[in-house]
C-alpha cells in the first residue's frame, strides 16, 4: 500500500530539529517514521483547528433551592452553583482538570472502551491556552425538569 503522506526518517528530523520545528509551525504538519512507529508533529494553532467542531454542551436545571445544576453531554460532570455563571465557571475547572488527568493516565483512558471517545475533545480542551478559550467550547441549554 502506498503512504498518501511523505514519511520523514526519524534520524533526519533529529539531525535537524530546529528546521524541522519551524517547518512544522510555518508549513504545516509532518508525519514522522521511527522503526515500526508513524507518528504526527503539527502546530497548537493546528491541533485547535482539526478540533474545533469538537465542543461541548452543558445543561442548567433550576434546582428548587433556587441553585443552579449543570450536567455536560457524555462526561461525568456535573456541577452546582448559585448562579449560571458560577456553575459554568465550575463545570469549566471541572472539565480542564479532567482534560490534564486524561492525558496524565493517557494509556487508561485511552484504552477504556467509555472513554475512548473522548480524545478528541481532551485534545481540544489541552489546545487552548485559557480558561476563557475553553469556556468558549461550551454551549449551554435549559435542561428538563
Amino acid at each position: 500500500m502506498t503512504n498518501v503522506t511523505t514519511l520523514l526518517n526519524a534520524t533526519d528530523v533529529r539531525k535537524h530539529w530546529g528546521q524541522f520545528n519551524d517547518d512544522v509551525v510555518r508549513d504545516g504538519p509532518k508525519f514522522v517514521k521511527r522503526n515500526r512507529d508513524k507518528w504526527v508533529a503539527l502546530s497548537s494553532e493546528h491541533l485547535k483547528a482539526a478540533f474545533s467542531r469538537f465542543t461541548f454542551t452543558a445543561r442548567f436545571l433550576q434546582e428548587e433551592d433556587g441553585t443552579i445544576t449543570a450536567t455536560l453531554d457524555n462526561f461525568d460532570i456535573v456541577e452546582n452553583g448559585d448562579n449560571e455563571e458560577e456553575v459554568l465557571d465550575l463545570v469549566v475547572d471541572e472539565l480542564i482538570e479532567y482534560a490534564n488527568e486524561y492525558q496524565i493516565n493517557f494509556n487508561l483512558y485511552f484504552n477504556s472502551p467509555n472513554r475512548r471517545d473522548q480524545f478528541p475533545y481532551i485534545l481540544n480542551v489541552l489546545a487552548q491556552n485559557s480558561s476563557e478559550e475553553v469556556r468558549g467550547l461550551v454551549s449551554c441549554q435549559a435542561g428538563e425538569k
